[in-house]
């Protein structure tokens, strides 16, 4: 049901950002990508909105409550935030979000006008030595979020977020199950105060028999399968390199919401849009799961190696630099065996066709790596690539982003003069490009404002960001 206000639209995507002065669940309540107009002289797309116009968002007039703390919510709403939505995100007074602290790395905050008490040293870090500012994780899930410091635990803070869910389209929450319900926060009040909230709640393991357990993305990772199969045979099984468990949940977040907007969109009425980790990691298991599912046997480990692909993994290079390959099918294959100056292993009975290769995957991977031992994983790619076989180098996090930029999908983008740049949102919208990012919020950096328009009428606009 739509609301009395609507938040202002968002400035045109080529104005200048706007200046500013992991995964756990469960736990008790607290006390994008630039859009690039066509070259000069180029007709622009039927979509593409009228020279001037200021291009529409597709989340456009949405208001997001974001009362998530950590990852799997954060970048849900922030996601939200590159659709267009209007976010205000809710944190304790004092600390904020956990990941303010989850450093190093640590960047200064820029000036906020306001000088700490006359004598007050900077928080320590673990170390004991002093340090000001905020941690890179906090930057990385919160951006173009307003920010609001509210402690549920005292009445008047307790008002303004009801206030808030009030006047909200969506609400993004992961404290544990059922204890919002004495704040008047629980998806029973926030529904009957406000029939058309979509209110999204995030738990570790889910609202009924794992309702009290914590849900950190590390645990989740091992309880529910993960490690098992990451890692080498017969080695320690490892995590994923990132909190990977709380990614796909907050992309799972965020299907929900939309699908629950669109429903609203015809019915007027919001919907209780419910995730947990465990199962968002199920899901995300795809032919392992389905393998089990089909065999009752366990899958193991296998490196970098594919189940039911074959070459599908690293090989060896020249001075044992890596190669990732990936040939998918029997066509690729005659196309590397070429390429390698060895025609004859698409022949060989032992490699013809994938089922073959992965039978016989340790024979293949000392041919092919015998021959690729003749030049570096640069040289390889630029050859192979020209033939269609998928490959390329193991490349660092850095080398990651140089390679984007060099294929024009422009990986990241500037949100103020001393703020870390935002990794670019993924999503390319022809008609309603996403959002040009503003920096993340400093703790109650917008309080002020936020507190003035939750106290005066329900019909007044959110103020404009400034």
């Amino acid at each position: 049901m739509p609301q009395p206000h609507r938040p202002q639209p968002r400035p045109p995507a080529d104005a200048a950002p706007e200046p500013t002065g992991a995964e756990p669940t469960g736990t008790e309540p607290p006390g994008a990508g630039t859009y690039t107009a066509p070259p000069a002289g180029t007709a622009p797309p039927t979509d593409a909105a009228p020279p001037g116009a200021a291009p529409a968002r597709a989340l456009d007039g949405i208001l997001v409550a974001d009362f998530s703390r950590v990852l799997a919510g954060p970048l849900a709403a922030a996601t939200l935030a590159d659709l267009g939505a209007e976010v205000i995100k809710v944190e304790r007074p004092g600390t904020g979000d956990d990941t303010r602290a989850w450093g190093p790395p640590f960047v200064a905050d820029p000036p906020s006008g306001e000088e700490p008490p006359s004598g007050e040293e900077p928080a320590p870090h673990e170390g004991g030595a002093p340090r000001r500012g905020t941690a890179a994780y906090f930057d990385a899930a919160n951006r173009s979020k307003r920010g609001l410091a509210l402690d549920l635990g005292d009445p008047d803070d307790a008002a303004a977020a009801r206030e808030l869910a009030r006047r909200a389209d969506v609400l993004i929450e992961n404290f544990r199950p059922g204890s919002l319900a004495k704040y008047g926060l629980d998806h029973t009040a926030t529904r009957a105060a406000n029939p058309g909230l979509v209110h999204c709640t995030i738990t570790g393991f889910g609202s009924g028999a794992g309702a009290r357990l914590p849900g950190y993305d590390f645990v989740v990772q091992a309880v529910g399968g993960l490690m098992s199969i990451t890692g080498e045979p017969g080695g320690t099984p490892l995590k994923a390199g990132v909190a990977l468990v709380d990614v796909l949940t907050a992309k799972d977040a965020t299907t929900g919401i939309l699908a629950a907007l669109r429903h609203r969109d015809r019915t007027g009425q919001g919907q209780l849009v419910e995730v947990n980790l465990l199962s968002s990691l199920l899901g995300s298991l795809v032919n392992q799961a389905s393998g089990h599912l089909a065999t009752g046997r366990d899958p193991g480990p296998m490196g970098n190696r594919h189940p039911s692909i074959a070459p599908y993994e690293t090989l060896a290079c020249r001075d044992g630099q890596l190669l990732a390959v990936a040939v998918g099918n029997d066509r690729q294959f005659r196309e590397l065996a070429r390429a390698l100056g060895a025609p004859e292993l698409a022949e060989d009975a032992r490699f013809a066709r994938n089922e073959d290769r992965v039978q016989n995957r340790t024979d293949l991977v000392k041919a092919l790596e015998r021959r690729l031992a003749s030049d570096t994983p640069h040289d390889w790619t630029e050859r192979l690539t020209a033939v269609s076989v998928p490959c390329g180098p193991v490349n660092t996090v850095s080398e990651a982003l140089e390679l984007a930029q060099r294929l024009g999908l422009a990986p990241v983008t500037p949100v103020g003069e001393g703020r870390i740049p935002q990794v670019t949102s993924p999503l390319r919208l022809s008609g309603t490009p996403v959002a040009q990012p503003f920096a993340p919020p400093r703790l109650d950096e917008h309080g002020t404002a936020l507190r003035t328009w939750l106290s005066g009428p329900a019909d007044h606009p959110l103020p404009p960001h400034v």
